[in-house]
């Protein structure tokens, strides 16, 4: 069963290719995806999918502050989005 990773602080011109090569190293991944604001920028996070849940726990005690970009990256499983409050504008 898959499992998807959180990876935070990221620097914001690290691509979807360098994220996916770091944790391709690690096990079989599905996709790796930045981020990205309306203008296209990076808002210094992303997720990596991998096929098998023992692969991502692997990546996660591997990879936990790793430097990628010059920054420490913070690597976690992903959590299901919080609900938006509809009144907000």
């Amino acid at each position: 069963m898959s499992k998807k990773l959180f990876v935070g602080n990221l620097d914001w011109n690290t691509s979807e290719e360098e994220l996916k090569s770091l944790f391709a190293g690690l096990g079989e991944i599905e996709e790796a995806i930045i981020i990205t604001d309306h203008s296209g920028r990076s808002k210094g996070f992303g997720f990596v999918t991998y096929r098998n849940a023992e692969d991502a726990d692997k990546a996660i005690a591997e990879l936990e502050g790793h430097q990628l970009g010059g920054r420490n990256i913070a690597v976690s499983e992903a959590r299901p989005p919080k609900p938006r409050d509809e009144r907000r504008y």
